[in-house]
C-alpha cells in the first residue's frame, strides 16, 4: 500500500504494511482515570480515531487496543479526598470519559483493557525480568527495573545514558541501585487502602505505571504488534521504559512504528492539568457544538501543535458551515468512493502521507466550491463520503445551519445590550459568556466604535 507514516523510532517518514496482510494491530496508551477528559486529551483520542478510521478506509481489518488506567497514585489520592473505593471513581470516570468523546464521534476501540484486570499478566513479565537480571527487590519492597542493563535504552527518545547521568546527582532513594531505575511493583504501604492491594511473590503491592502498558499491550496484540500511539509527552520515559521492559523479556521489538501526537497549546503552554491551563471537554461543550469541536482538532495535523483559543474555534465553526451549506443546497447522492476521481484522489493522497488532515479538508472545501457551482448530486455525495474519513459531515445539513434560528431580532437585541452592559460593569466573564452563546446558535456579533451589529451565518 502506499501509506507513509512518521515512525518517532527512526524519526523518519516510512512506508507502512501491517506484518499480518490486511491486519492492523495498534496500541494507544489512554487515560488515568481520575477526572474529567481536558480536550487535551481529546485530541490525543481524535488522533487515533482518525488513523484507525483511516486504515479501515483503505481496506484493512483494525485491532485497536486503547488502555486504560485504574490504578495510580492520582486515582488512590482522589478516592481517599472523596471518601469512596477506587472502583467507584473508576467507573464513574470511564463513565463520564465514554459520554464526552463519544459526543466527539471518537469511535470505542476494539479492546479497552483495565489495567487492574491484567495484575497476574505483569506479574508474569516482572518474574520474566528478574529471572534475566534485569529487575531487582530492594530493600523496601518495591521491584525496579535496573535500565543500565538494557543495552538498547534511549533508541526512541534519542536519550543517552550519559545524558541522564545528570540525574545521579540526586540521591539514590526507595531503594533504588541507580536513579534511572524505574518502579515495576510498588510495595503497599500501610496507609493505602485494601483495593490498591494485590498479593505476589514480591510481597503485597501494585503495578507500575509503565508495566501496566507492557503487559496489557502484549496481552491484547501479542509481543509483537504494528503501531503502538499516544501523546508526545509519553515518548519519554513512558515508551522508553515499555521498550526496555516488553523487549527485554522477549528480545523481539515491541511495536515497528510508534506514532506520536502533539500537544494542545495554550498561551504558548501545553495544556495540563498539572499547569492549570486545561479546559474540560465537557466544559468546551457547553459553549460549541461537537462537530466544531472536532473539526477543528481534525483539520491541524495530528503530529502539530494545535493552538486552543476561542478565535479558532469561532472559525471552525465557519468553516463547518461553508461545508454543510454544500450539502444543504444539493442532497448527496449515495456514493461508494471511487478513488480514481481526481478529488477521491488528492483526499487520499493526502491522507497517505501521514495522515495529512490538512490538505485532505483543503479538498473538501475544493469539492464543496464544485457542488456549489454544479450542483451535482454525485460529488455531493462524493463530499459527504470522503468527510466520512475523518468523522465529519454526517449530521443533517440544515439542523447545523439553523442553529440560530429560534432567536428573534428582539431577544438577540435584548442579549447584546446584556452584554454592553455586562462590559460597562467590567464583567467581563458574562460578556464572553454571551457572544459565545450567540455563536453557538449561529449568531456573529460584530463590534465597531458606533456600537455592535449581528448576523446570522448560514
Amino acid at each position: 500500500m502506499s501509506l507513509r507514516i512518521y515512525n518517532t523510532l527512526s524519526r523518519s517518514l516510512q512506508p507502512f504494511s501491517p506484518a499480518e496482510p490486511g491486519h492492523v494491530r495498534m496500541y494507544v496508551c489512554g487515560m488515568t482515570i481520575y477526572d474529567l477528559c481536558h480536550i487535551g486529551h481529546a485530541r490525543m483520542m481524535m488522533a487515533f480515531d482518525v488513523v484507525q478510521r483511516w486504515l479501515k478506509a483503505s481496506g484493512l481489518r483494525v485491532t485497536y487496543v486503547r488502555n486504560i488506567t485504574d490504578i495510580d497514585d492520582k486515582i488512590i489520592k482522589r478516592a481517599l479526598e472523596r471518601g469512596i473505593t477506587i472502583r467507584q471513581l473508576t467507573d464513574e470516570m470511564i463513565d463520564a470519559m465514554h459520554a464526552d468523546i463519544g459526543a466527539l464521534g471518537i469511535e470505542p476501540p476494539s479492546l479497552e483493557p483495565r489495567a487492574t484486570e491484567y495484575v497476574p499478566q505483569m506479574l508474569s513479565l516482572i518474574g520474566q525480568l528478574e529471572g534475566k537480571g534485569l529487575a531487582y527487590r530492594s530493600s523496601n519492597g518495591d521491584v525496579n527495573y535496573s535500565v543500565r542493563k538494557f543495552a538498547g535504552y534511549g533508541k526512541l527518545s534519542g536519550k543517552s545514558l550519559d545524558e541522564l547521568r545528570a540525574g545521579e546527582r540526586v540521591a539514590v532513594l526507595d531503594g533504588k541501585e541507580d536513579p534511572l531505575d524505574f518502579v515495576l511493583w510498588k510495595s503497599a504501604k500501610p496507609e493505602e487502602p485494601e483495593d490498591a492491594k494485590w498479593a505476589s511473590e514480591f510481597g503485597a503491592g501494585r503495578p507500575g505505571w509503565h508495566i501496566e502498558c507492557s503487559a496489557m499491550s502484549c496481552s491484547t496484540l501479542g509481543e509483537t504488534f504494528d503501531i503502538h500511539g499516544g501523546g508526545a509527552d509519553l515518548q519519554f520515559p513512558h515508551h522508553e521504559n515499555e521498550i526496555a521492559q516488553s523487549e527485554g523479556a522477549t528480545g523481539k521489538p515491541l511495536a515497528h512504528f510508534w506514532v506520536h501526537n502533539g500537544f494542545v497549546r495554550v498561551d504558548n503552554e501545553k495544556m495540563s492539568k498539572s499547569l492549570g491551563n486545561f479546559f474540560t471537554i465537557r466544559d468546551v461543550l457547553q459553549q460549541y457544538d461537537a462537530e466544531t469541536v472536532r473539526f477543528f482538532i481534525v483539520r491541524a495535523h495530528y503530529r502539530s501543535a494545535l493552538n486552543y483559543s476561542d478565535a479558532h474555534l469561532d472559525d471552525a465553526r465557519q468553516s463547518l458551515k461553508r461545508l454543510y451549506t454544500a450539502l444543504d443546497q444539493v442532497t448527496p447522492a449515495e456514493v461508494i468512493i471511487d478513488w480514481a476521481n481526481p478529488y477521491a484522489a488528492r483526499f487520499k493522497a493526502a491522507m497517505d502521507e501521514d495522515f495529512g488532515t490538512p490538505e485532505a479538508v483543503a479538498v473538501l472545501f475544493d469539492l464543496a466550491s464544485e457542488v456549489n457551482r454544479s450542483k451535482s448530486p454525485a460529488l455531493a455525495g462524493l463530499l459527504k463520503a470522503l468527510a466520512a474519513c475523518l468523522g465529519l459531515l454526517q449530521g443533517d445539513p440544515k439542523a447545523f445551519l439553523q442553529a440560530g434560528a429560534g432567536l428573534d431580532d428582539a431577544a438577540i437585541q435584548a442579549l447584546i445590550a446584556q452584554r454592553a452592559a455586562a462590559k460597562a460593569g467590567k464583567d467581563f466573564a458574562l460578556a464572553d459568556s454571551i457572544r459565545k452563546d450567540l455563536l453557538a446558535q449561529g449568531i456573529v456579533l460584530k463590534d465597531s466604535p458606533t456600537g455592535t451589529t449581528w448576523e446570522a451565518v448560514q
